[in-house]
């Protein structure tokens, strides 16, 4: 499979738990996605027509900016890219990740957590941020608290 990488973004701390334990169940390094100015609670009140994340999510043109750019993509060969779902896709903070750094021969497999929506159209959104990466996955909700061996599992069923 190669040398692999989990970044991934989380607001509340929910996608954070979850990536810290896939990247221990399969052997990953960690980066971390934060935007370099944090998300409030009222920025995340999605019941705010005017809330930052609102606002973010009807323009997806929109592009929060990075804090850092340390993810040294250059070094793997498989990226595991984890987000909370928001509006049925990925935060535009994804976006502006996968448009910082060149993908070209890596393999890209999305991850989300989710209090009720799924990932439809999340990977179908995602691509034009990465339009040099050789192969995406398909992308996994992973609710709950799944365990390591079931992270595991999961990753090697996708074939790598």
């Amino acid at each position: 499979m190669g040398k692999k990488l989990v970044a991934y973004f989380s607001a509340s701390g929910v996608t954070a738990k979850l990536a810290k334990r896939l990247a221990e169940a399969i052997g990953a390094d960690l980066y971390e996605i934060r935007p370099e100015v944090p998300y409030a609670k009222a920025d995340l009140d999605w019941t705010d027509k005017k809330s930052r994340s609102t606002l973010e999510m009807q323009n997806l043109s929109s592009r929060p900016v990075i804090a850092d750019h340390g993810a040294n993509v250059a070094e793997y060969d498989v990226v595991f890219v984890g987000f909370p779902i928001w509006w049925y896709v990925a935060p535009t903070i994804i976006n502006t990740f996968l448009e910082s750094y060149d993908f070209s021969g890596k393999t890209i497999i999305p991850f989300a957590t989710s209090g009720s929506s799924g990932m439809e159209d999340t990977v179908k959104k995602l691509q034009p941020s990465v339009s040099n990466a050789v192969v995406w996955k398909e992308g996994k909700l992973l609710n709950g608290n799944p365990s390591e061996d079931a992270l595991a599992q999961w990753v090697e069923s996708l074939s790598l």
